[in-house]
């Protein structure tokens, strides 16, 4: 299968966007798991440091925001890399690796379906249209 890049503008407009929400990352990535759960709730029952804790406010939780700020910042970091030549390669393996982690906490196909409405709240003040 042929592997396609983004072009160079478009591999600078995801750098530059991400750069920009790369730094408050903390809050962006707060702001990303907030929302998902305000999607779809029953998301916090896969979250063991959730389950532990149902009634703990959110952003109390250190390993909630642990978690989204990893999320957040390979997210980002592995869009950035789509722009460049042989990014699937690299990016397949621990993509793989994630998958089968996942699943084996029970996430499924339609778990990764609600991931993508959450960014449109990580504000930036410039996000270039492609």
């Amino acid at each position: 299968m042929p592997e396609t890049t983004f072009t160079t503008e478009q591999s600078q407009l995801v750098t530059e966007s991400w750069q920009m929400l790369k730094e408050n990352s903390a809050q962006h990535s707060f702001t990303f798991f907030s929302k998902i759960f305000e999607i779809a709730p029953q998301a916090r029952q896969l979250f063991s440091f959730l389950r532990d804790n149902p009634d703990a406010p959110l952003d109390k939780n250190p390993k909630l925001k642990a978690h989204a700020l990893n999320v957040f910042r390979m997210t980002g970091d592995s869009a950035v890399m789509l722009g460049k030549v042989g990014a699937i390669e690299a990016l397949h393996p621990r993509l793989k690796e994630l998958g089968k982690k996942h699943v084996g906490f029970g996430v499924v196909t339609p778990h990764f379906q609600v991931r993508s409405d959450p960014f449109l709240f990580c504000e930036t003040p410039f996000i270039p249209s492609m």
